[in-house]
């Protein structure tokens, strides 16, 4: 899988500045990571232990072994010796972070295994012709409906991660429909990343700070249900628009001067869709919906009706190897020619594995050189003393926008900040589940674009779009979302 970039016509084109890669922009940001643990003291608050309560010091908290999670005690911080990240720690950090992302990244390379299988089974091509000849003429009707489907996951259970295995679903679809590959991309990192943004009852951000907030996790719903329909409606239109303006002219798309040469972009083959195929594409779907229904902590939201399974990465991993093999024995391919085509898929993401892997060696480093606790305390003192609440949440909203880049997790971004925030939003007479919000708005917000979300930048290298091609397209509407969310977060407050 690879694509070229070309002129006009084959004339070569004058080289100017060219954007760096992923992998590049990626390396950077620990150069500049490590380079920040020699001029940020190092430092830690004391911690109590989650359940147990158990006061843990300062000192002693960096080689804490427990299984609970630690939470900061507010006013507690102290600087300790310095960490200094050196050129072989910034060398050493993506190994680590490949250590700590492996169930991360084994899944995305048994996903590349899986649609290597489906695409060999032709299966892929037959069904992706006949749901386009099925919305002939009414193609945009699709985006829409996704970006909901994805936005309600966001609110929901945070899809974000899990949005990784779409990419093979969507991308020859939207392809086939006549629109570019940004579409897809839209549709994918906007419905979620709004979604997630716009937490209604999203266990891993909403529920985990509002647990720390001492608060329930329906408190300040409604704020949150009339940012999910300002917003997502917002980047519906958004990626409409553009979606119009690119199949009225394909040379209107921000991608035109790529060639992309893969199994994404091969126009659909009006294959037959025979029964075998059929079978396929309903395990296709089957696959992905048991996925859905396995990550959705259901007892979290009161429903003990169904079954919570409580599955992540390597219960999906081994979900989609079983699939694999049933698509296989389905389409009665031999041996040799599954292996050969799974581990063909596989290879194809071998990149996208390795960027997860990068991407999470920015904490590594962050981590080693005890600066996380040290950027918390200076987000602590730049919003206390604040008196107004409006005031008070906007500052909040960009300290929480400083802090979730470096901590893109939502919930280990709850985990450090709300102990220390809730109290003192208190002190600024604003209501916690405030907090919460501007909490989940700017994490959702940074993590719509931000190169250390290692699901928009495995998704984009899985598509093959160029970061800074999504960046430009997508930063408009970032300006449009930043001042929704500030401008209602300061009425609310």
């Amino acid at each position: 899988m690879n694509s070229v970039t070309s002129g006009a016509g084959g004339a070569p084109k004058k080289k100017g500045f060219q954007m760096p890669t992923v992998y590049t922009i990626l390396f950077v940001i620990i150069g500049i990571v490590a380079l920040l643990t020699w001029i940020i003291p190092a430092g830690r608050y004391d911690y109590l232990t989650a359940d147990t309560r158990q006061l843990i010091p300062a000192a002693e908290s960096i080689d804490y072994s427990g299984d609970e999670r630690l939470l900061p005690v507010p006013g507690t911080f102290q600087e300790l010796e310095s960490s200094p990240q050196g050129f072989a720690d910034v060398l050493l950090a993506p190994i680590e972070g490949f250590h700590k992302a492996v169930s991360v990244a084994l899944f995305v390379l048994i996903i590349g295994g899986y649609l290597g299988v489906i695409m060999m089974s032709g299966a892929l091509d037959a069904g992706v012709a006949a749901v386009v000849s099925r919305f002939k003429g009414r193609e945009q009707v699709m985006i829409p409906i996704l970006m909901l489907l994805f936005g309600i996951g966001g609110s929901t259970f945070g899809m974000a991660e899990e949005t990784v295995a779409f990419w093979v679903l969507i991308l020859p679809v939207i392809g086939a429909a006549g629109y570019d590959r940004m579409v897809a991309a839209g549709i994918i990192l906007l419905g979620s990343g709004i979604g997630v943004l716009c937490s209604t009852v999203n266990p891993f951000a909403t529920g985990i700070a509002s647990g720390f907030a001492g608060l329930q996790i329906g408190d300040g719903i409604g704020l949150r249900l009339l940012m999910f329909f300002v917003l997502q409606t917002t980047a519906i239109l958004y990626v409409m628009r553009y979606a119009a303006k690119v199949k009225a002219d394909q040379s209107a798309s921000i991608l035109a001067d790529i060639e992309f040469n893969d199994e994404f972009s091969r126009p659909a083959q009006a294959a037959d869709f025979t029964g075998s195929r059929k079978l396929t594409m309903a395990v296709f779907f089957f696959t992905f919906l048991i996925m859905i229904y396995s990550v959705i902590p259901w007892a979290d939201f009161g429903i003990t009706v169904i079954p919570t399974l409580w599955w992540w990465f390597d219960e999906l991993s081994a979900l989609f190897l079983a699939s694999a093999v049933l698509v296989a024995f389905i389409n009665r391919m031999p041996e040799g020619e599954f292996v050969q085509s799974f581990l063909d898929g596989a290879k194809d993401l071998i990149g996208v594995a390795l960027i997860i892997a990068i991407a999470r060696g920015i904490y590594v480093v962050m981590n080693d050189g005890m600066i996380i606790d040290s950027i918390l305390h200076w987000a602590e003192s730049m919003i206390t003393g604040l008196d107004s609440g409006g005031v008070f949440a906007v500052v909040a909203y960009i300290v929480h926008i400083v802090l979730s880049f470096f901590i893109p997790s939502t919930s280990g971004l709850a985990t450090v900040s709300m102990p220390l925030m809730g109290p003192l939003s208190d002190f600024a007479g604003v209501n916690r589940d405030i907090m919460i919000t501007v909490f989940q708005s700017a994490s959702g917000w940074i993590n719509i674009f931000a190169p250390t979300a290692s699901h928009l930048v495995a998704g984009l290298a899985l598509a093959k779009i160029p970061y800074e091609r999504y960046l430009k397209w997508v930063a408009p509407l970032l300006v449009v979302v930043l001042v929704l969310s500030m401008g209602m977060l300061f009425m609310a407050a």
